[in-house]
Parts: structure tokens; sequence; C-alpha cells
């Protein structure tokens, strides 16, 4: 999520759509660096049960471990909501598993909490699966 040509936070939805866009370009193909650098230095990213991350480099790290995972990464990023400098947003994602060539999926929400234009605070909860079990829960 590099800077963008506007400073600090998206003050309309075409400026908040505008980053959304950005940051899915970022992750097809995966650009690590780049992701990374939309994160202030002192950010906090809650990514579904894994623990808390906290700092640029934490992130960084843990999108390098995804993008050697997740093979011809497909995101599409809607926003929901943009109230001050917080963004709500859905994804749909599809990808190849590199370890298990199985194809995945993939839908979840984020809450974005923008300070200087970049991530504060990141938030997502989501499901995966594999692409061909559609409906399928795996807890029944």
């Amino acid at each position: 999520m590099n800077t963008m040509e506007i400073e600090g936070n998206p003050r309309t939805l075409q400026e908040a759509e505008a980053l959304v866009r950005q940051v899915e370009q970022l992750c097809m193909p995966w650009d690590v660096e780049g992701m990374a650098a939309g994160f202030t230095e002192d950010c906090v990213a809650r990514f579904g049960l894994l623990p808390e991350m906290r700092g640029r480099e934490a992130v960084r790290e843990f999108f390098h471990k995804r993008s050697e995972r997740q093979k011809n990464y497909r995101l599409k990023k809607n926003i929901r909501a943009m109230a001050g400098s917080t963004l709500a947003i859905d994804w749909n994602a599809t990808w190849e598993d590199s370890q298990t060539g199985e194809m995945m999926q993939g839908h979840g929400v984020e809450i974005w909490q923008l300070r200087g234009g970049k991530l504060a605070v990141w938030e997502a909860a989501f499901n995966i699966g594999a692409k061909d079990a559609e409906g399928q829960l795996g807890i029944i």
C-alpha cells in the first residue's frame, strides 16, 4: 500500500476507493515491500486467529510468508463503510496452495484504521476453504 498522491487519509469515498484498488494491485502479484510500506511503523494487525502483530516488520514477514504459500493470488475488495479515518471492507480471493497444489478460496471482512494515509490498525476476519468445497462448513 504505497502512499497515494493524496496526502494523508482519504477524504472522500472516491479517494478511499482508489486506495483499495491500489492495495488489490499490490497483491497481484505479491509486492510485499509495497504492502508493508502502507503500514505505520507502530501498526497493530489482527488477522484471524493468528497472534497479534505489532510493527511494520512483523506485517512484512506475515505478507512474505503468505506470498510463498498463495500462488496466483486473485483478490477483489469492496468498501462497505467509511467513517472518518476508518474503512470497513469485504473481500473475496482465490489462489493455489503452493504446498498442496489445491485451489483455494476465501472471503472476509476487514476494518482499517488509517493514520497519515497508512494503516495503523488492521483487523481481519475470514473463512477459507478448498475452491470445490462450496457451501461446506467443515464443522457439521
